[in-house]
């Protein structure tokens, strides 16, 4: 398969751009390649008169119970709670 490749210093080669939505909004817009912005231009002014938060946002830490030890579950015949009651085969 051949094609024609053009230089790439040419002038007619155009800006890439890919389709984000905003996070703020959902809104679609449309940013360029690799640029790190992920609100729309309304949002963005919004977004930059928020105050700075005063305290750094901590890793949240879920509370946890102890754990159980659950004992045997099974029969004497070796069959589990599933088996005894006809449910698997």
């Amino acid at each position: 398969m051949k094609g024609t490749h053009e230089d790439k210093d040419s002038e007619d080669e155009g800006i890439r751009m890919e389709l984000k939505y905003c996070e703020r909004c959902g809104g679609l817009w449309l940013r360029e390649c690799g640029a790190g912005v992920v609100y729309c231009s309304k949002c963005e002014a919004e977004v930059a008169d928020l105050p700075i938060p005063k305290k750094k946002t901590q890793r949240l830490i879920l509370p946890v119970g102890r754990r159980t030890l659950v004992e045997d579950y099974a029969s004497d015949e070796g069959e589990t709670d599933l088996e005894a009651t006809g449910g698997a085969a």
